[in-house]
């Protein structure tokens, strides 16, 4: 899948530095040029997903060239974070009017059912795990990224 669409960005919340370049490889290695931010932690997903505050650094927005603040379009977001969990970040994003519908894809190596509950539960549009091998890990990324940035339709921002 080719995509390059500046009005489009990505927030992957991943507290992992191998993790998160591993979601930036297989954005890469499957053309998603659209820009991203990475988070490290809930408070720090929270600030970016809410326009709270804009890039500061270069490991903030990696590839965006661009400071503003943006609502990203689709988040990726791990679990198990360190203080405040990723369940905790998707019940504040699913209460906030501005990313009420922004599709939120939890991607982790939890086993537990408990969690993938309490994900749908609390407005995860996906619940995907980890793979180990990174070729489905590339296929994984391009179907959510494809569906979710392309096929799938939201109500527009500003009408919500």
């Amino acid at each position: 899948m080719e995509l390059n669409a500046p009005h489009v960005t990505i927030l992957i919340v991943e507290d992992n530095p191998d993790d998160a370049e591993l979601a930036v490889i297989a954005l890469r290695q499957k053309g998603i040029k659209t820009p991203y931010r990475i988070a490290k932690n809930a408070d720090e997903a929270l600030e970016i997903a809410l326009g709270r505050r804009a890039a500061e650094s270069e490991s903030d927005a990696v590839n965006s060239g661009n400071t503003a603040v943006t609502t990203p379009s689709l988040v990726l977001l791990d679990l198990k974070l360190p203080g405040r969990s990723g369940i905790e970040v998707l019940k504040e994003l699913r209460a906030a009017p501005t990313t009420r519908y922004v599709p939120i894809v939890v991607l982790t190596t939890s086993v537990l059912e408990e969690d993938m509950i309490q994900s749908y539960e609390n407005g995860a549009n996906s619940f995907i795990r980890k793979p180990v091998d990174f070729s489905t890990f590339l296929r994984e990324i391009d179907l959510v990224c494809h569906y979710w940035l392309e096929t799938n339709l939201q109500p527009k921002k500003n009408s919500v």
